[in-house]
């Protein structure tokens, strides 16, 4: 199972300009089960070099092989009538049983700017069994805010273990009430906005009561290597210099299958770098 997970920046790369065909082309050539992807956007010409196209669109007819789900951050009313989407994005070509959109905490940081933020959660098929991965993008300025949001994400951990945990619902419930089963195995990934060694990701990583615990698979991988670069390359405008704030985190049951890590530092499509997994 391959993962790829990417901050695409509404596909505005180092140069500025939005290019969608070349997003969509290096994804292609990554040939990823799963895709990951942060700050799609619809109905958005403010933002640098974009025309306001409906990138959830786009992305979808660009891979029909691939079912797309998508989940709104930010979801305000446009001065032509429309909406103006930003958010997450999940692309499989895998089975998807289930989704689940959660939003993350928001409480108001005066003086710091801020934008509400989701978690977007997928069962998928894998050959080895369903796996829930999520991914999600979590606040730049406001610290608190990030702080809160890695708990909500560990309580999501937590909760879908114990739906992981009861039996199903019987065959005869009413349709709304029928539900797949969320499962142990997780994956969380996407742009967490804080670097190796915060305290916010030693947070997500504390051990749970009964829950797996969450690793990163960046250290099951290369162990005591420093994580590569994800931001700050290729004289992109933001940021000032290089680090990692791109990550995959899985459940402790998924530790052994990690195969492969690897950061794609080649590509200025975006100001952030793709990140793929491979799960064997």
């Amino acid at each position: 199972m391959r993962v790829l997970t990417w901050n695409i920046r509404w596909g505005c790369g180092c140069d500025e300009r939005v290019d969608l065909d070349r997003i969509t082309a290096l994804l292609r050539t990554k040939d990823p089960d799963v895709v990951c992807l942060q700050e799609v956007a619809s109905g958005h010409p403010g933002l640098t070099g974009s025309s306001g196209e409906d990138q959830i669109a786009l992305i979808a007819g660009r891979f029909p092989r691939y079912s797309a789900h998508f989940a709104p951050a930010s979801d305000l009313a446009g001065d032509d009538g429309g909406r103006r989407l930003f958010g997450n994005m999940i692309l499989s070509r895998l089975p998807v049983a289930q989704v689940l959109r959660h939003s993350l905490p928001w409480t108001a940081e005066p003086g710091v700017p801020s934008m509400p933020r989701i978690a977007i959660e997928a069962i998928v098929a894998a050959d080895f069994g369903p796996v829930r991965v999520t991914t999600t993008h979590l606040e730049y300025y406001a610290a608190s805010q990030r702080a809160a949001q890695v708990r909500r994400l560990r309580e999501l951990h937590e909760e879908a273990h114990s739906h992981a945990a009861a039996p199903p619902p019987p065959d005869d419930v009413d349709p709304p009430f029928r539900h797949a089963r969320r499962t142990r195995s997780a994956l969380i990934c996407g742009d967490f906005n804080c670097e190796p060694g915060s305290a916010e990701l030693q947070g997500l990583v504390l051990p749970f009561d009964g829950a797996p615990a969450l690793k990163d698979a960046w250290t099951i991988a290369h162990g005591a290597r420093p994580h590569a670069a994800t931001v700050g390359l290729h004289g992109c405008a933001w940021p000032d210099r290089a680090y990692c704030c791109d990550f995959f985190f899985v459940s402790e049951d998924l530790a052994p299958r990690v195969a492969r890590v690897e950061v794609d530092d080649e590509t200025a499509a975006s100001d952030h770098q793709p990140l793929l997994l491979e799960l064997g």
